[in-house]
């Protein structure tokens, strides 16, 4: 007894010791420093000076008397033009994607996101697109590192039909032909960087860029980061650029090459494909992706599966997931992440300007080589091709399928292409992704 009464009186002082330290002078010097601290991080300001910083901190303010010391997303410095006149430019380029996207119904899907992100990135003093904003973080989870495009494959490939190839082999011609625009291009930026001083592109960002003429969004975005990672942001913006103006850019093409006889050919129905056919294809050209080009196999492995979960029918759900929400929610992500890159610094400047340029004469040259490859085919003996459905080789999938089978029908209401034409259309997808892989084990 006597000894837990010692013990209890000791634990008594101990604690009355600690506690008469924690109120002493030590204590109080210590709370004054925090308490120092704290009212260093706000200085009392008077109403005026209050309302002055309110106006300094406004968009007002920023566009019409830039920062000098303001930064890019980059950490870089701006010029004044881009801190002021280029973001006001940027932003109307913005609301005209809002147009041809809501007024016209260019791929909304693709140019509201990309527009409104481009929004965004221009808004002064928020830093949205810089390293901490929103734009910023998923520019780099899912563009960088190559994630959202091999996403998009996945769920391309499960809402993909092989029947229209696999009933007519020859389309295949096609989509191999539209690739033209790929080597086409590569080939000029290369001699355009060696004899002139207009550019100035490495192989590798040469690869890069010409791989735009597949009018690809994910295969560009896995080459570039890849290949010309400094360029990524800029050939991500000129690609789903090219995409969504499919339906623009495409038709005068087509009806250039084309005559109004050639324009009216009805192609013979499809033969019915087996269901075993539909399975053994997408594991087949795996398999000669495997053996052949690995390098192609992040793209095509993901388009593929996605396709064998479809084809197999014992997985619906996961494949609905795929074809649905899964590319839903990937594609709202991608296309915020694609318009951080139409901030004024970085889209207004002469290497993106030139990749526009040079994307859009790769896409140009893609397209025509398709339909020139139809129109050669229909030289030698058996069923006539319509050459408008050469225009969809380029892997914009189901987007130049639809511009084919459109244009077809301004000349014959009865004619539909579109299943003929997705055809080439899903041959193009494989066949840019294959370039992808190419290029990438030549000049990686």
């Amino acid at each position: 007894m006597k000894k837990n009464v010692i013990k209890i009186f000791t634990l008594f002082m101990f604690f009355s010791f600690s506690s008469l330290y924690a109120s002493g002078p030590a204590a109080d010097a210590f709370s004054h420093e925090a308490s120092t601290k704290k009212v260093e991080t706000y200085q009392t300001q008077s109403f005026s000076e209050m309302i002055d910083g309110f106006i300094n901190s406004t968009g007002v303010k920023a566009f019409m008397s830039p920062n000098l010391d303001e930064l890019s997303s980059h950490g870089e410095k701006m010029s004044d033009f881009h801190k002021s006149w280029g973001r006001i430019i940027m932003i109307l380029i913005a609301f005209l994607l809002f147009y041809l996207a809501i007024a016209k119904g260019f791929e909304p899907l693709l140019l509201l996101p990309i527009g409104f992100g481009g929004l965004l990135a221009n808004i002064p003093v928020a830093g949205i697109a810089g390293p901490d904003g929103f734009l910023g973080i998923m520019y780099e989870m899912g563009l960088a590192n190559q994630f959202f495009p091999i996403l998009i494959f996945m769920g391309v490939g499960a809402m993909t039909d092989f029947g229209p190839l696999l009933s007519n082999p020859k389309t295949a011609l096609l989509g191999g032909a539209a690739q033209f625009g790929i080597f086409g291009t590569l080939v000029g930026a290369v001699a355009l960087a060696q004899y002139t001083s207009i550019f100035d592109f490495t192989l590798q960002q040469a690869s890069a860029i010409s791989i735009i003429g597949g009018a690809d969004g994910p295969t560009s975005i896995f080459i570039a980061s890849k290949l010309a990672p400094e360029l990524l942001g800029a050939i991500a913006v000129a690609s789903y650029s090219y995409m969504a103006m499919v339906p623009i850019i495409q038709p005068p093409i087509m009806k250039a090459l084309t005559t109004d006889a050639e324009r009216r050919i009805k192609m013979s129905t499809l033969r019915h494909v087996s269901r075993l056919e539909k399975l053994v294809f997408p594991i087949m050209v795996l398999v000669l992706a495997i053996l052949v080009l690995p390098d192609a196999t992040p793209l095509i492995g993901a388009f593929m599966f996605g396709n064998f979960l479809k084809e197999s029918g014992v997985v619906d759900r996961l494949s609905d997931t795929m074809q649905n929400a899964l590319i839903n929610i990937v594609t709202i992500f991608l296309g915020l992440a694609v318009g951080s890159k139409l901030a004024a610094d970085q889209f207004l400047v002469a290497d993106t300007l030139a990749i526009l340029a040079l994307g859009v004469v790769a896409f140009s040259a893609g397209t025509a080589a398709g339909v020139i490859m139809a129109k050669i085919m229909n030289l030698f003996p058996g069923n006539k091709i319509n050459p408008l459905i050469g225009s969809a080789g380029v892997s914009a999938v189901p987007m130049a399928a639809r511009v084919s089978n459109k244009v077809g029908m301004e000349y014959d209401r009865s004619n539909m292409l579109l299943m003929h034409a997705m055809g080439p259309n899903v041959a193009g997808v494989i066949g840019s992704a294959v370039a992808a892989g190419i290029l990438i084990s030549l000049f990686s």
